[in-house]
């Protein structure tokens, strides 16, 4: 039995034999305008994988908040370094001023004392001149002047306040450093030690400085 299908009419345009036909490019980039993909987030390497050190989250918030409180990496409160080192400033020169004033007070106590000596040494230089006076004294009144025994114990009861101390050691023990012996008599029963018997003349101090020493007759 004979196919009476009729033929369907061909829709191959003339002149497009082939495969395809060539149709006539629109591309001015040059050979090929294709664009390369961009690589994607699984084709990156990892720090895991590539042995790359892994700092965790909490180490580095960690670190700038040690870096934001202490600048100077010094480990420690600014403001409390800053006081210990003003505290040691401070006590340094409390140090410096005790040492200082306590220096000054020696130097104080030391002048007042020098003054003190000076001006007994001229007091007593003063009264050193006063004592040939003295001796015309006793010596008028040995010879009798009555008179002239108020005048010395006017003088004496001026200057003893002042220092002046009469050495007139009658029967006292003899002392080298106050008397000058220039005269001896034997010694008696029962003297030990040596005694003043007589004084010659009187000798003078002032404020514990012997001016002139007793010249004395001693016994023993």
């Amino acid at each position: 039995m004979s196919d009476l299908t009729p033929d369907e009419p061909s829709t191959d345009v003339p002149g497009a034999a082939g495969p395809a036909a060539d149709i006539p490019s629109t591309d001015v980039s040059g050979p090929s305008s294709t664009v390369p993909a961009a690589p994607s987030d699984a084709d990156e390497p990892s720090a895991t994988d590539s042995g790359a050190p892994q700092v965790a989250d909490g180490s580095l918030t960690g670190a700038s908040n040690s870096s934001a409180t202490d600048p100077e990496g010094l480990g420690g409160d600014p403001v409390l370094d800053l006081m210990g080192i003003l505290e040691g400033e401070r006590d340094s020169y409390l140090e410096d001023l005790q040492r200082v004033s306590a220096e000054f007070a020696n130097f104080r106590k030391q002048a007042e004392k020098r003054s003190i000596e000076v001006a007994a040494v001229a007091r007593g230089a003063l009264a050193e001149r006063l004592l040939p006076v003295l001796d015309a004294c006793d010596l008028a009144i040995e010879h009798g002047a009555d008179a002239v025994v108020p005048i010395r114990s006017s003088l004496v009861n001026a200057l003893e306040p002042a220092g002046l101390e009469v050495l007139d050691p009658v029967d006292q023990p003899f002392d080298p450093t106050l008397h000058e012996a220039v005269l001896h008599v034997p010694a008696e029963d029962g003297d030990d030690v040596q005694v003043v018997v007589e004084v010659l003349r009187r000798g003078y101090a002032w404020s514990g400085r012997v001016l002139r020493p007793a010249m004395v007759k001693v016994r023993g």
